[in-house]
């Protein structure tokens, strides 16, 4: 009975996070997909309570946290992150449904129809995941080569972080005009996509990332304590964004976050080299 009870809160608490994000969305199309979703959990919910003969409150602090998931990273990635919560579900049912028929009906859909409906979703931020994918991975695997031979060739904390800020400001805005015009070429396919929009995407994320990298040379003196920093964030800006991606994609995040790991630590590691032989062969001393 225990695990009926924690099953018939969770149904309450997603009907209240799905009902609350329909009025925040803006989409009208979206806003019939969550409704549609709560809808089919308070019935869920209205059936676990006909046989446990008792109300079960809403999680609120799970409520307040989807919502806040949901205004900072999109519907999408909230959604899928959700579900991922419930993997004990399908054991729940497999025990149930002995005593319960219904169950098998509600397990078919928890596991196709919410999918089916999230499918559907209209996410402004993964139409533009490209745009930022374009910034974010061509800022890593540019500047964690870059400032790694700067800080060999120069040995100046200072000099490496500004020459990176003044060509990471260059660089942004090359990009963004990039992601315009490639984006002009998938309007054509996708009329969501506006190329306005892609550019602000490309460049914000490229010029981002590229500040986050150089804010170790420009908060303390010591080059490789920066380096080792710099390379630090790296990783963890891959995984962060990988992450974010396999979620609301669905996609395999161990070979995504290898994959481009080793790109940009690759061509970390070569310019590393390459900055030290300029440093030694050229006489750079400053």
């Amino acid at each position: 009975m225990e695990r009926i009870l924690r099953q018939q809160k969770n149904e309450i608490t997603e009907y209240h996070i799905y009902t609350r994000l329909a009025r925040l969305c803006k989409d009208e199309g979206n806003r019939k997909t969550l409704l549609e979703i709560g809808e089919q959990e308070r019935e869920h919910y209205a059936f676990w309570s006909d046989i446990t003969g008792q109300e079960t409150p809403p999680d609120k602090w799970k409520i307040r946290t989807y919502l806040f998931l949901t205004r900072i990273f999109g519907l999408s990635f909230a959604l899928r992150l959700m579900e991922k919560g419930e993997s004990d579900a399908g054991a729940f049912y497999d025990r149930i449904e002995a005593t319960y028929p219904r169950a098998s009906h509600m397990r078919k859909d928890e596991e196709d129809h919410e999918q089916k409906l999230i499918g559907l979703l209209n996410d402004s931020r993964l139409i533009y995941a490209g745009s930022i994918v374009l910034g974010l991975n061509d800022a890593l695997v540019e500047f964690t080569g870059t400032l790694a031979g700067l800080t060999f060739a120069f040995n100046n904390n200072l000099l490496v972080g500004t020459t990176g800020l003044v060509m990471g400001f260059a660089a942004s805005l090359s990009m963004a005009a990039s992601g315009y015009l490639a984006s002009r070429e998938e309007e054509d396919h996708n009329e969501a996509i506006n190329p306005v929009t892609a550019a602000l995407y490309t460049g914000f994320s490229y010029i981002g990332t590229v500040a986050l990298l150089v804010l170790p040379y420009l908060l303390q003196n010591n080059p490789y304590m920066a380096l080792t920093a710099m390379l630090s964030l790296t990783v963890l800006i891959i995984a962060g964004y990988t992450y974010y991606v396999a979620v609301a994609k669905e996609l395999s995040f161990k070979r995504r976050f290898l994959e481009m790991a080793a790109i940009s630590l690759g061509v970390a590691l070569i310019s590393f080299g390459v900055g030290t032989v300029i440093k030694h062969v050229f006489g750079v001393d400053i």
